[in-house]
């Protein structure tokens, strides 16, 4: 499993950070609006807690992002499984 730090995961947290700012949502609303305390946001921004694939989606919905624009610019790094 790719650390929390890995560059991939680190360029998702900041279109999420970048678009929270933009837009001038706080953490404490974002947070409110998932149902979460604000220091949710905080440590997922900070890197201190991981989002799962759920988390995600919501957090990119809520932000007017697409969260599959975001999957497709995390580079590939390995070639497909063929089926034998």
């Amino acid at each position: 499993m790719a650390s929390i730090y890995s560059d991939e995961y680190q360029r998702v947290i900041k279109a999420l950070r970048e678009a929270r700012i933009a837009k001038g949502i706080t953490q404490e609303n974002l947070a409110r609006a998932l149902d979460r305390p604000q220091s949710f946001i905080a440590k997922v921004e900070n890197g201190e807690r991981r989002l799962d694939i759920v988390e995600f989606i919501h957090l990119s919905r809520l932000l007017s992002l697409d969260p599959i624009n975001i999957i497709n610019k995390i580079p590939t790094k390995h070639k497909p499984l063929s089926a034998k």
